[in-house]
């Protein structure tokens, strides 16, 4: 098998339909679990405790290079960890105290994380049609609890524990490009599907592969808990949600 992807294949990629895929590769929070209503909560709450006058947009936006500085900085930490050492953080730059209860209430949340309300029939649906497979950015346990509320058998787990590593780091691909070889599907017959071009997008597409943007933050500016991605990506996909996603698979798009 070859260790990169092919140049080649990203032209394949993009002049095939969805359908010609055999197997979906998701990130997981964002695209499927709402988790900016998950760390929202726990962060309004936080600051509301202490008069911190920032709106929930606002505290996302601050708190998300926190989190990707952590787990860049931590590889191995698991993400409980890197949940509490991003609250920390935070606090520093906003000046306002953290004491260990509040890092642990972030660091305990995951399980409360809401699915988005079209996670579960969509997958439910893609399902019919491709392989699908998680690749995450969180612990085994984390996504365990965010899978029930998914409700969908997948047919493989990459999670951040198991890599030892947090995407965008390459290292995630490349496990990715194992798996798929591993179950016998053509590297350009993979399609990853993800909300953030900073974890997701930008390095997948560095790599040659065929990716689908959901878009869930279309109708708000910025970039919410997901930092700024720094770089010029183009999905070959753009939907605004997981059902409409499916929708064009159905339809044969």
């Amino acid at each position: 098998m070859l260790d990169h992807w092919c140049a080649s294949s990203i032209d394949y990629g993009r002049n095939m339909k969805l359908t010609n895929f055999q197997a979906l590769s998701f990130d997981c929070y964002g695209t499927l679990i709402d988790w900016e209503a998950g760390i929202g909560s726990v962060l309004r709450a936080w600051a509301d405790r202490h008069g911190v006058v920032l709106s929930t947009e606002e505290l996302l936006v601050a708190y998300a290079d926190n989190e990707a500085d952590a787990e860049r900085h931590h590889p191995t930490d698991p993400y409980p960890s890197i949940l509490a050492r991003a609250m920390r953080a935070l606090g520093q730059t906003l000046g306002v105290d953290v004491s260990d209860d509040d890092a642990h209430l972030l660091a305990t949340s995951v399980p409360d994380w809401p699915a988005f309300a079209d996670a579960h029939q969509a997958l439910e649906r893609l399902a019919q049609h491709f392989a699908l497979i998680i690749v995450s950015n969180v612990d085994d346990r984390g996504f365990a609890a965010s899978n029930e509320k998914l409700g969908v058998t997948f047919d493989a787990i990459l999670t951040a524990e198991s890599i030892g590593s947090y995407k965008p780091s390459l290292h995630n691909f490349d496990a990715l490009d194992r798996q798929v070889d591993s179950m016998g599907i053509p590297r350009e017959r993979l399609l990853h599907v993800a909300q953030s071009l900073f974890h997701d997008h930008v390095p997948a597409k560095s790599r040659g592969m065929t990716t689908v943007w959901i878009d869930r933050r279309h109708a708000d500016p910025g970039w919410g808990a997901t930092p700024d991605p720094h770089a010029t990506v183009s999905p070959d996909w753009t939907f605004t949600s997981m059902a409409e996603f499916a929708d064009a698979v159905e339809f044969g798009r």
